[in-house]
């Protein structure tokens, strides 16, 4: 059966001549899936992992379909947990807002108010919001919600996870009674599921992917390792790969890892809560342009990647339990691409994460830290195992080969020849350390 096109599916013809200028000529199944039924003003309920493609199935609707709105009184709203996913969007947005003719602006905290509240007195159409920033612009009498139409709201279970559905709901109740609530999520079921209940009429429901979420099609892989040699393992994996995100537990954890990873010849900056806006949007752009290979993210600062084209992450300090685990694991194997996933396991964590691996249905096992299997062989998917609901680990092995890059956004990575070090540099320099398995990652002779 011939996939649909954006054509097929009502789509103005405005707007698929914008988005086959940009390069986007299939639907995604989620856009295949919700964009019709949002065009006819239905409430719509999706579910769909990070990276499926949601913000085109809901920005496509909104402003095919969104009136004018007043100074003050704008006629949509978009909801979003954090400021990088709410300028995210807004980027997205601009693909189609100059050819619908609307205006829009992105709310978020970190930034002055004073352009925000200029925006706003001229009139837009849009807003794109997180709830925090907009609950405040609301209560200075900046802005008033009582003629919005159309609202979205995006990452609705991450923001259960950061305590945002309060405000959600107050924010909520002073939109328009008749508006359409489109919602989507990575899970829909606790508060989403009472959130939906509460603000959507018969809402039509679509499901893609896993229900697992952010599962995505990543290859995972644990590797024992000594704590001095935990840098110069996460240096290897950054120069085998093209780029990648590495985690850590505290803001001071990520900055001193960056400069760690910088004197080994690897291109790397920080993003966590305590920068301010404007280093947080340079270290995206930068990761997201290929200036810089390594991008050292908090857990909190994470939820606002969304960056096309991330070929690993790498734990180096383990998440809080498998939901962070998927998170953070989810910035790779996005859109059917593949993706390599390494956490970096030392003595007295191999328990917690036998713990962890039997909670995502993995098998349990662990490795030396071998490059070449992260591109190659080795590793597994998430369910290559039936997912227990006990928390004893099971011990095994195997998984089998992931799937193949993919991804609708096609951008090219600028990337100089001198900025990235050259394969296996950043081993060199530590080639001293340890025997098998605990010194840098080895290279897979390519006769075995």
């Amino acid at each position: 059966m011939t996939a649909p096109t954006f054509a097929d599916l009502g789509v103005p013809k405005h707007f698929t001549k914008v988005l086959r200028a940009n390069g986007i000529d299939t639907p995604f199944p989620i856009q295949a899936a919700t964009i019709p039924d949002a065009l006819a003003g239905r409430d719509v309920l999706g579910r769909a992992p990070t990276g499926s493609g949601k913000t085109l199935a809901f920005a496509i609707p909104l402003l095919a379909n969104v009136q004018r709105g007043r100074p003050h009184h704008p006629k949509a709203l978009v909801l979003a947990p954090t400021r990088e996913l709410a300028d995210q969007i807004k980027r997205e947005f601009s693909l189609l807002a100059q050819a619908a003719e609307r205006r829009m602006v992105a709310i978020y905290g970190g930034v002055s108010y004073r352009p925000q509240r200029e925006k706003l007195r001229r009139g837009v159409d849009v807003v794109i919001a997180t709830p925090g920033r907009l609950a405040d612009l609301v209560e200075q009498g900046d802005i008033s919600l009582d003629e919005v139409d159309h609202v979205v709201v995006d990452e609705a279970d991450r923001m259960a996870d950061m305590g945002f559905l309060p405000e959600v709901r107050r924010l909520l109740d002073m939109t328009a009674a008749d508006r359409q609530t489109v919602l989507f999520s990575a899970t829909l079921d606790g508060d989403v599921a009472t959130l939906t209940r509460r603000y959507q009429h018969d809402p039509v429901r679509h499901e893609v992917g896993s229900e697992t979420p952010d599962a995505g099609t990543a290859r995972h892989h644990f590797w024992r390792v000594d704590h001095s040699d935990r840098v110069g393992h996460t240096a290897a994996v950054v120069t085998a790969s093209e780029s990648t995100i590495v985690f850590t537990r505290t803001r001071r954890g990520a900055d001193r890892l960056a400069g760690q990873l910088s004197r080994e010849g690897v291109r790397a900056i920080a993003i966590h809560g305590g920068r301010t806006q404007r280093q947080r949007h340079k270290a995206l752009k930068d990761f997201a342009g290929g200036r810089v290979a390594a991008l050292v993210a908090t857990d909190v600062a994470a939820r606002g990647i969304h960056v096309d084209g991330v070929d690993a992450v790498v734990h180096f300090d383990p998440p809080d339990d498998e939901k962070a685990y998927l998170h953070r694991s989810g910035r790779t194997g996005r859109a059917g691409a593949s993706g390599s996933v390494v956490s970096l396991v030392m003595g007295d964590q191999v328990r917690a994460a036998r713990d962890l691996q039997y909670r995502l249905g993995l098998s349990g096992s662990f490795s030396d830290p071998v490059v070449d299997d992260l591109h190659d062989e080795g590793g597994e998917q998430l369910g290559d195992h039936p997912v227990r609901t006990t928390a004893k680990p099971r011990r095994g092995g195997g998984g089998h080969r992931g799937s193949s890059r993919g991804g609708q956004h096609r951008r090219a990575r600028a990337r100089t020849s001198g900025g990235r070090s050259s394969r296996g540099g950043a081993s060199r320099g530590r080639s001293g350390r340890g025997g098998s398995g605990r010194g840098t990652p080895r290279r897979r002779n390519s006769g075995r």
